[in-house]
């Protein structure tokens, strides 16, 4: 692909010496440096311009009545306007890759790397930002290890992109600190709910709506055999078990954070069995509401019913293959996802 202007220039320059001059394929020579400025930095693309340009020169000399001079001029002003484009391109290179480096600093501080195993519990996560020239949006997870066992968050802020990544941060960074400081999720759900409000009052969203997360908080003893499931307005997750698949819906629902003190601030957890070779997948909304062409649903719950016994990470490796498959490779949201296996002792 680099040198596809190179090859371009020799071939028409070879067309333009074997044919008739009728045929007149000199005139393709200024499409050899327009090319250039795509691929190329300023400099080889001026020098493949004179180098056509030369090129047209000698092509007048063996035929005279070829109208070289309006092509030379026609070469000229394409790789003046090349050289400008080249310069562009580059800048606007640089300012990418300048935005890339602070969205990747932004998913260390939202997205840290996790160890994929927790004694006898495997863990394996997913992430996707729908904006990819950012790489992160609101989509968050994160999983501790705590004295009351291990403790998952998995969560969505309204919105995409690097405007809400600063919402998600508030939130993880709260559950970093009170998963290990309080003894039960629901002082951990209204710690949560409080560092979201404040984060909304010092930097409050842009348009009439509110910005507001769901999350699911997941506990884990670490001896397994139970869950313990808070869940604030999140998809259930889904628990994979002897081939059948159980959405973990909640007994009463929780608030979405920052809305606590407009609804309440009633929690409910929820216990469930979690026995050895079980899947459990924890996942926000953009996965359930990926769509086909024809505007149907992923049908995520079938699919997770279809899989085989197999480890966290290929049940993921597995899902984004058939997310991109399903819709023909367009994420219109942001898709997290938390794969958990108990491991026989």
């Amino acid at each position: 692909m680099r040198l596809s202007p190179v090859i371009l220039t020799v071939v028409i320059a070879s067309l333009a010496y074997a044919t008739p001059p009728e045929m007149a394929f000199s005139r393709l020579l200024p499409a050899a440096p327009a090319l250039a400025a795509a691929m190329w930095p300023v400099l080889p693309t001026v020098l493949l311009g004179t180098v056509c340009l030369l090129l047209m020169i000698g092509l007048g000399m063996v035929f005279p009545d070829l109208g070289t001079w309006w092509t030379a001029a026609g070469i000229i002003a394409v790789t003046v306007a090349a050289a400008y484009g080249s310069h562009v391109r580059l800048q606007r290179e640089r300012t990418l890759f300048q935005v890339r480096l602070v969205a990747d600093a932004a998913q260390q501080v939202v997205l840290s790397p996790m160890p994929r195993r927790f004694g006898r519990i495997e863990i394996e996560s997913l992430y996707l930002a729908a904006a990819a020239e950012a790489r992160i949006g609101g989509d968050f997870y994160e999983v501790v290890d705590t004295p009351f066992g291990i403790r998952l968050l998995i969560g969505d802020v309204r919105g995409k992109g690097l405007p809400a990544v600063g919402a998600a941060a508030a939130i993880v960074n709260a559950f970093r600190e009170a998963a290990y400081d309080e003894t039960d999720m629901v002082a951990i759900a209204r710690r949560m709910d409080a560092s979201s409000t404040r984060y909304n009052g010092a930097f409050p969203p842009e348009g009439p709506l509110e910005r507001f997360a769901t999350a699911l908080l997941v506990e884990i003893p670490h001896g397994g055999r139970r869950i313990d499931i808070l869940n604030c307005g999140h998809p259930p997750p889904l628990l994979l078990t002897a081939g059948k698949v159980r959405a973990l819906e909640p007994s009463s629902p929780s608030p979405l954070l920052s809305l606590a003190e407009l609804i309440g601030d009633d929690y409910s957890v929820d216990t469930f069995d979690f026995a050895p070779d079980d899947l459990l997948l924890l996942y926000t909304d953009g996965i359930a509401e990926t769509r086909a062409r024809d505007g149907e649903f992923f049908p995520l719950a079938a699919w997770m019913g279809r899989q085989p016994p197999t480890p966290p990470d290929e049940l993921l490796t597995a899902l984004h293959r058939d997310l991109l498959d399903y819709s023909r490779g367009r994420l219109d949201d942001d898709i997290a996802a938390l794969a958990v296996r108990l491991r026989d002792a």
